[in-house]
């Protein structure tokens, strides 16, 4: 798809976690043979979160690449237990020990939105990203967030095809975003994270 559409789609890796030879290998390729921009870990399917050993080969491969480390926050959609996407402590402790490593937590991090934005506003490379979620049930508080200081953190997301970007973006209209801040939001933030061609908006 990346190959087909490379005007539309940028790749993320995925690897096996528990294997991490394998793994950073596996990053390594996708990223420098695929063109790929990021790495995304869904911490709940591994039952391990953000600060297992498992990850923190991939976090100093993610740094020498200078690509961003993508990952869920927040309770899960299936019906598995959420610890492990909670902010605090353990993207907090990623990253204080990795502060070169560009983190994206996906998802808001919703019913910890406070730590995820604590987070993001304590740590220069930690960002936000709004998917899964219709703007339209934004918790307040990150509205206001994205709305001040936060405006260079929040990254605008779907989750498609959960949910389409067309009414996504039909109801980011509706939040009354200065036109400044709804430009980052929707593209120049994430352009600026993953290293992209900043968008005309």
């Amino acid at each position: 798809m990346v190959r087909r559409f490379p005007d539309r789609f940028v790749g993320v890796a995925a690897v096996n976690l528990e294997k991490p030879v394998e793994a950073v290998r596996e990053l390594e390729r996708a990223v420098k043979d695929l063109g790929f921009k990021a790495l995304r870990v869904v911490p709940w399917l591994w039952n391990r979160p953000p600060n297992d050993k498992f990850y923190f080969p991939l976090y100093v491969k993610c740094i020498e690449l200078d690509i961003p480390f993508c990952t869920q926050v927040g309770h899960t959609g299936p019906l598995m237990p959420s610890e492990t996407g909670r902010p605090v402590p353990y993207l907090d402790e990623v990253a204080l020990t990795f502060p070169e490593l560009k983190i994206v937590g996906g998802h808001i991090g919703f019913p910890w939105t406070d730590e995820m934005i604590g987070l993001a506003w304590k740590h220069e490379n930690v960002f936000i990203d709004t998917s899964a979620y219709l703007p339209r049930y934004y918790p307040p508080q990150l509205i206001h967030y994205l709305k001040t200081y936060g405006q260079d953190k929040v990254l605008f997301g779907t989750n498609f095809p959960q949910l389409s970007l067309e009414k996504c973006v039909a109801q980011v209209k509706e939040l009354g975003l200065p036109k400044v801040i709804e430009a980052k939001f929707l593209g120049q933030n994430a352009a600026r994270v993953f290293k992209l061609e900043s968008p005309a908006l």
